[in-house]
């Protein structure tokens, strides 16, 4: 099975940054959508960020509450993706997920590999 490991996790005040990494056990990064998803107590998961790289074009997703902020990006070398985070709120605070899926889905059965989750709290 492939194995997906997130880190760099952990507090941060408002406005602060930090910088998420997912490494893969095998190279996945460069034949699959690439996601990262976040879920807070009470909510559902939802999709924060996607990247797929096809025929040379690298498409990226974001969603509404966090584009602008936040960047994708992926090192097929180092089979792994990261998340860049900057300016964040409070709101960002939830455990941070990373998939892969054969193609990029809103659907979260469509992602087949998931990591175990990296905390982020943000304080006011």
């Amino acid at each position: 099975e492939v194995q997906l490991a997130e880190s760099g996790g952990g507090s941060v005040q408002a406005g602060g940054s930090l910088r998420l990494s997912c490494a893969a056990s095998r190279d996945i990064v460069s034949a699959n959508c690439m996601g990262w998803f976040r879920q807070a107590p009470g909510k559902e998961r939802e999709g924060v960020a996607s990247i797929y790289t096809g025929h040379s074009v690298t498409y990226t997703y974001y969603a509404p509450s966090v584009k602008g902020r936040f960047t994708i990006s992926q090192d097929n070398a180092k089979n792994t993706v990261y998340l860049q985070m900057s300016s964040l709120q409070s709101a960002d605070t939830a455990m941070y997920y990373c998939a892969a899926a054969p193609s990029c889905t809103l659907s979260i059965v469509g992602w087949l590999y998931w990591g175990q989750g990296t905390q982020v709290t943000v304080s006011a």
